[in-house]
C-alpha cells in the first residue's frame, strides 16, 4: 500500500493546501478535499490491515496523528498544524540522555476513579526509597501539597540503553491490617502512577488496542477462574517496563525518551536465601521468563496459620528503538479524549443564548425604554405627572438601600468580584503560557495565590456599597469580607481534613501546609482586603440620578413568576446553561483524571458567562421595576447567583451517571468540594447580576425628568 508522505500528514498539506497563490479558491477547496479523500481511505485501509493506533511505531504514529489532527490545528482564520507537545508543554524543550546515564523514575499517587480518595506510593507494603543524596527529588509547590501530588523518586534504577533481567528489589511481609488494606485497594480499583522524563507510565494492549495510564496494583479473580469458594486478590510485584527511544547523531547528540510502557505480572518468586538487592534467587535471574500464569499468581491471601504473605518485588527493563518524533510522544495519551469540536460547538451553544439574550435587551433599551423616556420628558402638567405608570413610578423608591443586611449583600457582592477578577486573571496567566495547567499543581497555586492578591478588589466594591448603603461600621464591614469566604472553605476542609487524615488518604493537608495557607490570609489577604476598603470608603458615595423618598412605597403584589424564590431559580438557568456543556470536560478532568488544556476557550467562555449573568439579570429587573416593585438589590443578586444551585443539582447528576464512588468518604469529599466550587460560582454570578442592575438603574433614572 501507497501511503502519502509522513510529512505530508504531520504538516497538515493533506487537510490544508498552503498555496497563497491558488487564481480559483473553489479549486483549491476541491483539491483540498480530493487529497484528504485519499488520506482517509489510506487510514481506513491501515486499520482494515490490522494496524493499531497505540504501538511506537511508524504507522501507528501516522494513524495517531490523522484521528487527532483536529486537536493539533490551531488558528481560527488561518489555520495550521502543530504537535501536541507544543500545545500541552508550550516553550518545553527535548532532553537527550547520554549512554548509560542514568534516569530516574518517580512515583506519583496510587489513585482510583471509584473513590476519591489517594494514597502515596510509599504508603503501600513495597520497597523504600532510593537515599535522597543518590537521586534528585521533585520541589513541591502549595498545589502540590493542596491536591496531594507528593512527587518522589522510585526505587528503581535504569541507565540509558541497559537491558536488565529479573531483577530483584526487596521482600516485604504483608500481614494483619496491610493485608486486608491491600485487598481493599484492588477491590476498588488503585491504580499506581511512574512517571519517566515527564512521561506517565502506560499499559498498551496491541491486541485490544487500547493505552491506559498506570498499572492496577492487583486484579481479582472470580470462583469460576480460580475454583474457590469466594473471589481471590493478587498482587502485581513483577514489572516489566519498556522504554522507547528515538536516535539521530544528524541532529542531537544522545537519545530522547518517547515512550513509557509497562507489563505488571503476578509472581510467586521462591524467595528463599534473598536479603538485598543484588541477592540470586532461582525465580529471578537472566534465564527465567517472568510472566502471568495461573499456577504461580501472588495470591493477597494469608497461610493456613494466619502467616503473612510474602511477597518480593522484582522488575525488568528492555530499550527498544522508535521512529515516533518527540514532538509526538504525547499522541498517545489523548486517543479517545473528546474531540475539540464539543469545544466549539458548546461556545455556539452558548454565544446563541448570548445573542437572544441580547435581542431582548436591545428591544428593552432601544424601543420600550427610549419610548417610555421621551413619553415621561413629553409630560407637561400637573395631572399627567401625577398619572405615570411603570418603572418611573417607583423613581423615589428604587435606590433605598435593602433594609434586610446591607453588610451580607455587600460582603457577598465584593467576594464575588473578588472571585471573578481571580478566575480572570488565571486564565490570562494561561493563556499567555505562565502557567501550564498540565503541570500538577500549577494551576492550583495559581489560583490560590491569584485569589489572595485580589482582595484589594473584594474589599473595595465591598465597602463602596456599604457607604452607599448607609451604614458606618466599616471595621465590621472590612473584617466580614476578608474572614466569611475564606473561613467557610477553611471551615469545609478542615472538617474533610480530619477524616482524610484518618484515613490516611494523600490528600490530607500536613500542619505545614495548614500554617502556610492560615499566614497567606493574615499576612497578605486581609492586609490588601484592608488596602481596598480604605480606599473604598475614602471614595466619595455612589451618586444616583433620584433622590429617595422618606417613606417607602408600599410594592403590589407580584405575580408568581416575578416573586421569590420562583424569579430567582428562573434567573439562574441561562448563566448555568450557557457553560453546562464546558463543565462537563472539567468535571471529567477533576473527577476522572483526564486531561483539559484549552484555556483560550474557556476564557471565552467566562466572558459569555459574565455576558448571560449581565443580560439576564438587567432584563428581569426592567421587568420587576414595570411592576412597581423596587426591591431590586437582593433579587438581582439571586436572579443569577442561584447559578451556583444548578451546578451543584449538575454535580449530583453527575456523581449518580458518570462516577461510580465506593464508600461514604469519596462521597463526602465529592460533594465537599463540588459544595465550594458551586458557592464560588453562584457569588461570582450573583455580583455580576447585581452590578449590572445598579449601573442599569443608573443609566435610566438619569435619562428621565424627575422632580
Amino acid at each position: 500500500m501507497k501511503l502519502l508522505p509522513l510529512a505530508l500528514l504531520l504538516t497538515g498539506a493533506a487537510i490544508n493546501v498552503a498555496g497563497a497563490a491558488v487564481p480559483r479558491p473553489l479549486k483549491a477547496r476541491r483539491e483540498r478535499k480530493e487529497k484528504a479523500a485519499v488520506v482517509a481511505e489510506q487510514m481506513n485501509q491501515m486499520k482494515q490491515d490490522g494496524v493499531d493506533i497505540v504501538s511506537n511505531d511508524k504507522q501507528s504514529a501516522l494513524l495517531r496523528s490523522y484521528e487527532l489532527r483536529k486537536k493539533k490545528t490551531r488558528g481560527i482564520l488561518r489555520k495550521r498544524q502543530t504537535s501536541l507537545s507544543s500545545i500541552l508543554f508550550p516553550g518545553v524543550s527535548p532532553e537527550e540522555y547520554a549512554s548509560s546515564e542514568q534516569i530516574p523514575i518517580y512515583v506519583d499517587l496510587v489513585e482510583s476513579r471509584k473513590t476519591q480518595v489517594p494514597f502515596e506510593f510509599y504508603d503501600l507494603p513495597t520497597c523504600p526509597a532510593p537515599p535522597k543524596e543518590k537521586v534528585k527529588g521533585y520541589r513541591k509547590s502549595l498545589g502540590n501539597r493542596l491536591s496531594g501530588h507528593n512527587v518522589k523518586p522510585g526505587p528503581y534504577e535504569i541507565r540509558v540503553g541497559e537491558d536488565k533481567y529479573c531483577t530483584p528489589l526487596c521482600a516485604v511481609s504483608i500481614g494483619g491490617k496491610k493485608l486486608k488494606w491491600m485487598r481493599q485497594l484492588v477491590e476498588r480499583q488503585y491504580r499506581i502512577h511512574l512517571m519517566l522524563d515527564q512521561l506517565p507510565v502506560l499499559m498498551r494492549s496491541k491486541e485490544l488496542n487500547y493505552a491506559v495510564r498506570g498499572y492496577p496494583v492487583g486484579f481479582k479473580a472470580p470462583p469460576s477462574y480460580t475454583g474457590l469458594r469466594e473471589d481471590e486478590y493478587y498482587l502485581y510485584n513483577h514489572l516489566k517496563f519498556t522504554i522507547s527511544y528515538l536516535e539521530d547523531p544528524s541532529q542531537f547528540d544522545g537519545v530522547r525518551i518517547t515512550g513509557f510502557d509497562v507489563h505488571p505480572v503476578s509472581y510467586e518468586h521462591n524467595i528463599g536465601d534473598f536479603k538485598n538487592i543484588g541477592d540470586s534467587i532461582p525465580s529471578c535471574n537472566a534465564d527465567v521468563d517472568v510472566v502471568n500464569d495461573p499456577s504461580t499468581y501472588l495470591a493477597l491471601r494469608a497461610g493456613p496459620t494466619g502467616e503473612d504473605v510474602q511477597a518480593l518485588y522484582s522488575y525488568e527493563v528492555r530499550w527498544e528503538p522508535s521512529e515516533v518524533a518527540w514532538a509526538d510522544r504525547w499522541d498517545v495519551y489523548m486517543i479517545g479524549s473528546p474531540d475539540d469540536g464539543i469545544h466549539y460547538f458548546a461556545i455556539v451553544n452558548s454565544l446563541m443564548i448570548v445573542l437572544f439574550l441580547m435581542g431582548a435587551v436591545g428591544t428593552i433599551m432601544i424601543r420600550t425604554l427610549r419610548k417610555d423616556i421621551a413619553g415621561y420628558n413629553e409630560m407637561q402638567t400637573l395631572e399627567e405627572a401625577q398619572e405615570e405608570t411603570g418603572w418611573k413610578l417607583v423613581h423615589g423608591d428604587v435606590f433605598r438601600p435593602p433594609a434586610t443586611s446591607p453588610m451580607i449583600l455587600s460582603v457577598s457582592v465584593g467576594t464575588g468580584a473578588q472571585i471573578a477578577t481571580a478566575f480572570f486573571l488565571v486564565l490570562l496567566c494561561a493563556v499567555l503560557r505562565l502557567v501550564n495547567p498540565m503541570k500538577k499543581g500549577q494551576a492550583l497555586t495559581a489560583i490560590v495565590i491569584l485569589y489572595v492578591l485580589s482582595g484589594t478588589v473584594s474589599g473595595y466594591v465591598s465597602s463602596r456599597i456599604y457607604k452607599f448603603c448607609g451604614a458606618s461600621d466599616w471595621k465590621a464591614n472590612t473584617l466580614v469580607t476578608a474572614v466569611a469566604f475564606p473561613g467557610l472553605l477553611v471551615g469545609m476542609f478542615m472538617v474533610l481534613n480530619v477524616f482524610l487524615g484518618i484515613a490516611g488518604a494523600a490528600t490530607h493537608a500536613h500542619f505545614v501546609t495548614v500554617l502556610l495557607m492560615f499566614l497567606l490570609w493574615l499576612c497578605l489577604s486581609t492586609p490588601l482586603v484592608m488596602v481596598g476598603s480604605y480606599f473604598g470608603f475614602r471614595a466619595d458615595k455612589i451618586e444616583v440620578p433620584t433622590k429617595t423618598k422618606q417613606i417607602a412605597r408600599i410594592v403590589p403584589e407580584q405575580p408568581l413568576y416575578a416573586s421569590m424564590p420562583w424569579s430567582a431559580l428562573v434567573g439562574g438557568v441561562l448563566p448555568f446553561g450557557s457553560v453546562c456543556i464546558e463543565l462537563f470536560f472539567i468535571m471529567s478532568a477533576l473527577w476522572l483524571h483526564q486531561y483539559f488544556y484549552m484555556m483560550g476557550l474557556l476564557m471565552v467562555v467566562l466572558f459569555i458567562l459574565i455576558s448571560t449573568c449581565s443580560m439576564v439579570s438587567i432584563v428581569m429587573c426592567y421587568l420587576q421595576l414595570c411592576g412597581e416593585d423596587h426591591r431590586w438589590w437582593w433579587k438581582s443578586f439571586w436572579n443569577c447567583a442561584t447559578a451556583g444551585v444548578y451546578l451543584f443539582a449538575y454535580s449530583i447528576w453527575f456523581l449518580s451517571s458518570k462516577l461510580d464512588l465506593v464508600g461514604m468518604l469519596p462521597i463526602a469529599v465529592y460533594l465537599t468540594y463540588m459544595s465550594m466550587i458551586s458557592i464560588a460560582f453562584g457569588l461570582l454570578c450573583g455580583s455580576v447580576g447585581f452590578l449590572s442592575c445598579l449601573v442599569f438603574c443608573q443609566r435610566i433614572y438619569g435619562a428621565v425628568k424627575v422632580d
